[in-house]
């Protein structure tokens, strides 16, 4: 029988989730005493008594430092608290959209997933740790509001201390709980759940041609030592056939192999390098958990993120998955380019602008509005599950060159020849005093929000661009009607170009300003050229 103990603690005055959930510096939950414990208590507190014994979490991580840890004390508040069933990846192991499958396919509660995305691991990085409703998405205001609200109030956790379990091994193990009935805590493959959502969404045997056949192109995919390895090795090597050879840094490592596990062109430099050799056709960078991906052509081609998202939509039939479901809708968050705006106009398919945040994408696919969406920042995916899913955007790009049997270069280029191209470029400001960006966003209102300036002309070269609308971008959710305001300052002139200047809150420390800077441009003889995406000013 294991004993259940009520330990007293102190509330912390700062654990307020966001849609990622908590980060912080893995030093903020090693030094300040039961800080862990505490979140993990409010979460579960959020999770009705009556829910709690019948009911089944899920929990993963992307194998980061003070992941083990944190499962450990996952598992006995979680047993202290009468939670009945717990499902964890092997060694803690599962990416975010494999948490987000095994929720649905489940019908669990909830999951907790232990993350703090693609920002730096190991002892000096950061942590995080993120709650997921039953829909398999980020938890909604409401729930992490509820959570902030319990931590700032709490004065105890319970604990079952003496309970251990061994991750590493796949099955189940029973305990006798004090008090409770007995828990199960099952131990799952990280991959196969994930891997046969996959096989109903795509045509293997087509990808398996394209990989492995006899006219087969060269893939090289980087996993940046983060959690997308295991799924890369498993689904792609092993079952399409993808020489293995293709497949780099698929170890998850605590640390990330010292390397900043974000899929863009600064800090995935050792694929952009191998890939302008010209040996490989398609290239592709997974972050840390697995939501994020980037996708390279021959040569090095760079697909902008608001690109890939337009050119998946603007090619949808060939994932069997969409033949089957149609096309409900598009959206992208505000910051994204309007390329996936032209695509939509032009296919007459509905398109939605949200706030930045999975969750307001979850509410348009949970009301059966919307099929496939994407972010500016490398984050793609459709409601097959209710979160961003990094190799399903790799997947259906390789659906897509599997059905044109054309390059990548090549298909971006017809892309753009018929559509248009909006050439967008990101700029991160990141650790920057609150105080002072709070400071400079206000100043921007104030001149953008003076009645002169929309109508004012700016020149760039030989194109001129007048101001249309200068706001701050706020969003009524057609679902439920909530409305989000002060969502990032937008300047959108008559052709569609755009700059926007957002406060973003992905950092664990200080805030990070964010420049967006999006240009349309239609004449066919100015269309080519370079846009990237660049962390850092």
């Amino acid at each position: 029988m294991t004993k259940i103990t009520v330990v007293k603690t102190k509330a912390y005055p700062d654990q307020k989730p966001g849609t990622s959930g908590l980060r912080k510096r893995v030093t903020v939950f090693q030094t300040n005493e039961h800080y862990a414990e505490n979140f993990i208590q409010s979460i579960i507190s959020c999770i009705e008594p009556a829910e709690r014994q019948p009911g089944l979490l899920v929990v993963g991580g992307d194998g980061r430092f003070f992941m083990k840890d944190a499962i450990k004390l996952i598992i006995q508040i979680a047993a202290a608290n009468g939670i009945g069933h717990l499902v964890i990846g092997q060694n803690g192991i599962m990416s975010t959209p494999a948490v987000s499958c095994v929720i649905r396919k489940l019908k669990a509660v909830g999951g907790i997933i232990l993350t703090a995305s693609h920002n730096p691991g190991g002892p000096t990085g950061d942590f995080g740790i993120k709650y997921n409703i039953a829909s398999g998405g980020p938890a909604p205001e409401g729930i992490t509001d509820k959570i902030f609200q319990i931590s700032k109030s709490l004065t105890e956790y319970h604990i079952c201390p003496d309970l251990k379990v061994d991750i590493s091994k796949i099955g189940k193990q029973t305990f006798e709980v004090d008090t409770f009935k007995p828990m199960t805590v099952e131990i799952v493959d990280s991959v196969e759940s994930y891997a046969e959502m996959l096989r109903g969404i795509f045509d293997f045997n087509a990808l398996k041609q394209l990989v492995s056949g006899a006219n087969h192109i060269k893939v090289r995919l980087d996993a940046m030592h983060g959690v997308v390895g295991p799924y890369v090795k498993k689904i792609v090597c092993e079952e399409l056939g993808a020489a293995a050879d293709g497949a780099f840094n698929c170890v998850p490592k605590e640390d990330f192999g010292g390397h900043h596990p974000d899929p863009n062109l600064t800090y995935a430099s050792d694929l952009v390098n191998a890939m302008k050799g010209g040996d490989y056709d398609l290239g592709a960078a997974f972050d840390g958990d697995g939501d994020r991906n980037m996708v390279l052509g021959k040569h090095g081609f760079f697909v902008n993120p608001s690109d890939s998202v337009a050119i998946i939509a603007a090619n949808i039939t060939c994932i069997p998955y969409f033949q089957k479901t149609g096309v409900k809708g598009l959206a992208r968050s505000m910051p994204t380019s309007g390329a996936l705006d032209n695509v939509a106009k032009a296919l007459k398919m509905n398109l939605y602008e949200t706030p930045t945040g999975w969750k307001f994408f979850g509410n348009l696919m949970d009301a059966g509005k919307l099929s496939l969406c994407g972010e500016e920042s490398f984050g793609t995916g459709s409601d097959h599950i209710r979160e961003k899913d990094g190799l399903w955007a790799v997947l259906a790009w390789m659906s897509i060159l599997a059905h044109r049997k054309q390059s990548v270069e090549e298909i971006m280029k017809d892309h753009w020849n018929k559509f248009g191209r909006n050439f967008f470029t990101r700029y991160d400001y990141e650790e920057v005093d609150s105080d002072k960006a709070n400071t400079m966003i206000k100043e921007l209102e104030a001149k953008m929000f003076d009645k002169s300036f929309v109508g004012q002309k700016f020149s760039s070269g030989d194109k001129s661009y007048e101001v249309a609308v200068s706001d701050n971008f706020a969003y009524t959710d057609p679902v439920d009607g909530s409305v989000s305001k002060n969502q990032g300052l937008r300047i959108v002139f008559s052709d569609g170009s755009r700059i926007i200047f957002r406060l973003s809150g992905t950092g664990s420390a200080g805030a990070t300003v964010r420049l967006y800077i999006d240009s349309y441009e239609k004449d066919p003889a100015k269309i080519y050229g370079d846009a990237q995406v660049r962390p850092g000013g």
